[in-house]
């Protein structure tokens, strides 16, 4: 049986892997994303020690990019804000160097896809699935289809109510302030109250008011898409207080509108962790690079 491909692209580390699924990995490998080219090169010669019998390859990449087989960028990670990454093309450079078909999507999309083939979305036909580190980012699915448009999601940088009273934390999002990644992402916390969150204890404020913008993001989500159920991963949500935290505050935040017993009676099945964990953003890649060969 022929294997897949798979990139995790992020904008701190690149992770490879070769199988099927998450019960038939052959090989993994994690290094630093640095240069393109440095980057790129050490993917394509970690594919060709694995090369056959590899069918195709999926990449999950941080953005923006352009995922629409259509355009002329396709493939390109386009205006990342990561030095050097502008407009850079990752997918004609993995197919001219494996010659290989290649899928291509966001890391979230990609996470979301693992997750629906093998993880906490499977049967489900409409999700979000949620990453909260160093930045926050969103993708899912509607009827079935990952979410597309005029480009892709982004999620992260919805405007929510900002209380300056509370919290006269400017914002770190530097396109938007005070946007949802701007308020709650891994960097925000940090600028805010001066450590990382893993280094702050359990019972600090921090984590209330996380958990109150987290919400807020959530709730548009849920009266916009209707998802039957949102995942949401990262290193931020490694805290374990912050789940049954951002639950209350879904459902007070709600106050009763949506009568249906997923929000009700059983939101601790409706907002959980990816059953993938870590392992979502390469899986997913390697869903996206089985997407690319046609069943038999």
């Amino acid at each position: 049986m022929g294997l897949y491909g798979g990139i995790e692209a992020g904008g701190t580390k690149f992770v490879c892997a070769v199988g099927s699924g998450p019960d038939d990995l052959r090989a993994e490998e994690r290094f630093p994303t640095t240069t393109p080219e440095e980057t790129i090169a050490r993917a394509i010669d970690f594919f060709r020690a694995h090369r056959s019998p590899l069918l195709a390859v999926g990449i999950a990449s941080f953005g923006p990019v352009d995922p629409n087989p259509a355009s002329p960028t396709f493939g390109h990670i386009t205006t990342t804000p990561k030095p050097g990454w502008a407009h850079t093309d990752i997918v004609g450079a993995l197919r001219q160097a494996l010659g290989v078909p290649v899928g291509f999507d966001t890391d979230v999309n990609g996470a979301a896809l693992g997750e629906h083939c093998w993880g906490a979305a499977r049967g489900l036909d409409t999700f979000i699935y949620l990453t909260v580190g160093t930045g926050i980012g969103g993708g899912g699915m509607v009827n079935g289809r990952l979410i597309h448009g005029l480009m892709h999601p982004e999620m992260g940088h919805v405007r929510i109510p900002h209380d300056l009273a509370l919290d006269p934390f400017p914002g770190a999002c530097p396109y938007h302030g005070d946007c949802l990644e701007g308020l709650a992402a891994g960097p925000a916390i940090e600028q805010r109250w001066g450590r990382r969150g893993e280094n702050l204890p359990p019972d600090h404020p921090a984590w209330p008011l996380e958990a109150r913008y987290l919400a807020l993001g959530l709730v548009n989500y849920i009266v916009t898409l209707s998802p039957q159920r949102i995942i949401i991963g990262g290193g931020v949500m490694e805290q374990p207080q912050l789940f049954p935290l951002v639950r209350r505050e879904v459902q007070a935040l709600l106050n009763g509108y949506l009568q249906v017993p997923a929000i009700l009676e059983d939101i601790d099945s409706y907002i959980v962790p990816p059953a993938l964990g870590q392992r979502a953003g390469v899986l997913g890649a390697i869903a996206l690079a089985r997407e690319q060969v046609p069943a038999s």
